[in-house]
């Protein structure tokens, strides 16, 4: 018997990384999978997957999220879990940062999450229950990197407690993780700086990356029945980075 045994899920970002990592493992445990991605190619690919199917989604559109949310109810009569993972990464420094770079950030890394709140929680009052977890970063908790990536992650953060808050008395749980430098597609660009890829290892305890099922794991207890009186929680998953 699976984890998530006749539970449907929305995963954002869920045609690569940790997305993908999270759209195996939620459909190995019993789910319906949505991977909501905006990548067509890396979509039809997902989709391949038993229990798996893709939608395109631009996280960062009401009208997008109105339309995916609706169209998972119709068919599958049902949103039981919601994966606001969907994101982007920047790591330009403060002085390079421009009013266009962060409202690219922010429409995706924050307010795309509080759209998804926003409009699976509708369907999760009207079933009296459900599960959002948020993926965020460490950058949110030990206020490293003056940018926007670093503040975007920071108001998910906030909003995800303020609707755990909010969402409570509909038994909706609203959670969050913290991850560390994952190897994913997206940080492929900061594995290419040797440097900087070789000072996150020496100052992470364990001493190396982390994988994209190692989050995932943590996410799959979050989303499931076993977190049942977690909400509002926040979990690090970063090697001992925050802790030195």
């Amino acid at each position: 018997m699976g984890r998530l045994d006749n539970k449907v899920a929305i995963i954002t970002g869920g045609a690569s990384g940790m997305g993908a990592s999270m759209a195996k493992l939620f459909a190995k445990e019993g789910a319906t999978v949505i991977a909501a991605d905006i990548n067509e190619e890396n979509l039809a690919k997902i989709s391949e997957l038993d229990h798996v199917e893709g939608m395109k989604l631009d996280v960062s559109s009401d009208e997008n999220w109105a339309e995916v949310t609706k169209a998972v109810i119709d068919k599958y009569g049902r949103i039981d879990i919601l994966i606001n993972n969907a994101g982007i990464a920047s790591e330009k420094a403060i002085d390079q940062i421009s009013q266009a770079d962060w409202t690219i950030m922010h429409n995706i890394n924050a307010f795309g999450p509080f759209l998804g709140i926003k409009h699976a929680s509708k369907y999760m009052k009207e079933a009296g229950k459900g599960s959002i977890v948020n993926t965020s970063s460490y950058t949110a908790i030990i206020g490293s990197g003056l940018n926007a990536y670093t503040a975007s992650k920071g108001s998910l953060r906030a909003t995800a407690r303020a609707a755990a808050a909010e969402l409570g008395a509909y038994n909706i749980r609203v959670n969050t993780v913290f991850p560390g430098v994952i190897e994913t597609p997206m940080t492929a660009q900061l594995s290419e700086a040797k440097e900087v890829m070789n000072m996150l290892v020496q100052a992470t305890p364990m001493g190396r990356l982390g994988q994209p099922e190692e989050v995932a794991n943590a996410i799959l207890f979050l989303a499931s029945d076993e977190a049942s009186y977690i909400t509002g929680g926040e979990l690090v998953i970063d090697g001992g980075y925050s802790a030195r």
